[in-house]
């Protein structure tokens, strides 16, 4: 059974570019990885300083963990955060293409 998470959160606005780098950093792993189940995803909204991810993984856990990059994400999040992440377990009612 898959389990999908939504996190939201808002960067102060002179750390967003640096925050939506960070996250490029982790996809560029993500793919070298490829692991298997896992589906995910950034959006980064309109005003530029806000950011969700949704994360869908066939197993529990974060199977991002393991990858440098995002550990590196996660280094200073706090500080670059005007509203800490939060995070919500989702039911994916229907998507396509995702």
């Amino acid at each position: 059974m898959a389990h999908t998470t939504v996190i939201r959160y808002t960067t102060r606005p002179e750390a967003a570019d640096l925050n939506a780098q960070l996250v490029e950093k982790v996809f560029v792993e993500l793919a070298q990885a490829a692991p298997a189940g896992v589906r995910y995803t950034t959006l980064r909204l309109g005003d530029g300083s806000q950011f969700v991810h949704v994360l869908t993984s066939e197993d529990d856990g974060n199977p991002l963990a393991g990858l440098p990059a995002f550990r590196q994400f996660q280094d200073g999040i706090r500080e670059r955060c005007a509203e800490a992440p939060q995070f919500s377990p989702a039911t994916v009612v229907g998507a396509y293409g995702f």
